[in-house]
């Protein structure tokens, strides 16, 4: 096992994605894996992020990362 989660996430694409299609063209490909990709990435929630779609998480993650950024910081030194 080199990565974890890279290869659970190849599992999943294979066993989900690949394994229920028989694809005759490009085009057919494309469609298939962007559809899969946009359920897997937009709707379906994760476990390792709270139950949650990883595009919700990230922008959780953006928000809160804009928010710290504009606080002031409360370690300034003014002398």
């Amino acid at each position: 096992m080199q990565n974890g989660y890279i290869e659970s996430f190849n599992g999943k694409f294979r066993d989900e994605c690949l394994n229920d299609h028989w694809f005759q063209t490009l085009h057919q490909a494309r469609t298939a894996i962007s559809a899969w990709r946009h359920d897997y990435n937009q709707v379906r929630p994760h476990s390792s992020i709270g139950r949650m779609p990883p595009a919700r998480f990230a922008e959780l993650h953006r928000r809160l990362a804009g928010d710290a950024a504009q606080q002031p910081a409360n370690n300034e030194d003014n002398g």
